[in-house]
């Protein structure tokens, strides 16, 4: 029998049950489309997260202390400022924070209050909305000045200019002297909803935390290297080198060094492991759509027992009956699967930005997972059609014409 034959038999077989077929169908379409879309909200979802985080900068350090004695000062921040001894560093921003409760008239909130100097918002690329951001005037005199993350601008003071305002942290006075840009959503959403202070006022007003030399300590000092790559190792070596000094260390060092990029690299494989689980729990929905295709290639070996006795007996071939059966599972898989890509990549396009439970939704599909959702789906089907046609080929003629 040649394969034209084969292939219009198996289409006949499948028109003859249409609605039979088109549910079959569906759940081969379902289970592409999830796939699709699901690979894709993880993929754009990994992909956002690492853009915004880069674009803070790759060529950050971060510096910490080890365990939780406070170990690092501003004075050593400053120190890392050094052309002689630390080349390699462009810029020093040391912060301090603390969570305080932050009153503005009738509304309050209780979120982190960092305390960062003027060099924090070219660090940590941070833009002024309105307003300006801390100056150094500020760190020398203590001030009593904030500027707010956007979202504790819109809690505390709506639709209204706070630039100017006064509230409350932690019971005292400040003046709000600028509103921050938005971070955007997302773990960046985090940014938005902070306000910053001038380190010293920080220290002596909001924290309690004291050295026995009365420095003023920091919780961790960023450090913006002259550039990424090898530069990157130059700036690690130069601030162990000058802390290691500062502090007389002899034994191990009282303070930490990570990188951006360790925090992306990080990040990529705990997102990673993320978009393989949404991937797994969408291949159930193909695995369920592979079962109801046995399911139905299964009922149309009982249906028409007498037509394939008639059919031997007249001399059709067991591979000939093998390759039909074969053909409608294939037919079945490979056109739910190509209508579940088609699906798939539809619904990734119309969720791209859109916002699910406070979220903003981004999407990024791939043509190789497309390809791969494709070529699993028709898989899946030749798996489960080839019992139900071994079935239907392994008929004996005499038996199958008695069938009633």
């Amino acid at each position: 029998m040649s394969p034209l034959i084969v292939l219009r038999t198996a289409l006949s077989s499948l028109g003859a049950n249409k609605l039979r077929s088109l549910l079959t169908l569906l759940g081969i379409v379902i289970g592409v489309a999830a796939v699709i879309s699901l690979m894709a909200i993880g993929t754009g979802s990994q992909e956002s997260i690492t853009s915004n985080i880069e674009a803070l900068g790759t060529n950050l350090l971060f510096v910490r202390p080890e365990g939780d004695a406070a170990t690092l000062t501003l004075d050593d921040a400053y120190a890392l400022v050094d052309p002689v001894f630390a080349p390699s560093v462009k810029a020093v921003a040391p912060e301090l924070s603390s969570y305080a409760q932050l009153k503005a008239g009738r509304e309050s909130t209780r979120t982190q209050a960092v305390g960062v100097t003027p060099e924090y918002q070219s660090v940590r690329n941070f833009s002024v909305a309105s307003g300006e951001f801390i100056s150094a005037a500020h760190v020398e005199n203590r001030s009593e000045v904030v500027v707010l993350g956007s979202q504790v601008a819109e809690t505390l003071f709506g639709f209204r200019d706070p630039v100017g305002q006064t509230m409350r942290i932690a019971g005292r006075q400040f003046t709000v002297i600028g509103v921050l840009e938005s971070k955007g959503g997302g773990a960046m959403g985090l940014y938005d909803n902070q306000v910053l202070v001038p380190i010293t006022t920080a220290y002596y007003r909001l924290t309690s935390q004291r050295t026995v030399q009365g420095s003023i300590t920091v919780q961790t000092i960023n450090v913006q290297a002259k550039s990424s790559g090898s530069a990157m190792d130059k700036a690690v070596q130069e601030i162990t080198t000058l802390l290691t000094l500062r502090h007389r260390i002899t034994d191990e060092p009282d303070f930490t060094i990570s990188s951006q990029e360790e925090t992306i690299a990080t990040l990529e494989e705990t997102t990673n492991t993320f978009v393989v689980f949404l991937g797994a729990i969408a291949s159930i929905s193909l695995l369920v759509g592979g079962i109801g295709i046995m399911n139905i290639m299964l009922v149309s070996v009982t249906e028409p027992t007498r037509e394939i006795g008639i059919r031997k007996a007249v001399g059709a071939k067991r591979r000939d009956i093998l390759f039909q059966f074969i053909a409608e599972a294939t037919l079945l898989s490979v056109g739910g699967g190509g209508v579940g890509v088609l699906v798939g990549l539809l619904l990734a396009s119309v969720l791209n930005g859109r916002t699910l439970l406070g979220m903003s939704l981004r999407t990024s599909p791939s043509g190789d997972i497309a390809l791969l959702a494709l070529v699993v789906s028709t898989a899946i089907g030749l798996f489960f059609g080839i019992y139900p046609a071994m079935r239907a080929a392994r008929l004996h003629p005499i038996e199958a014409l008695r069938y009633e």
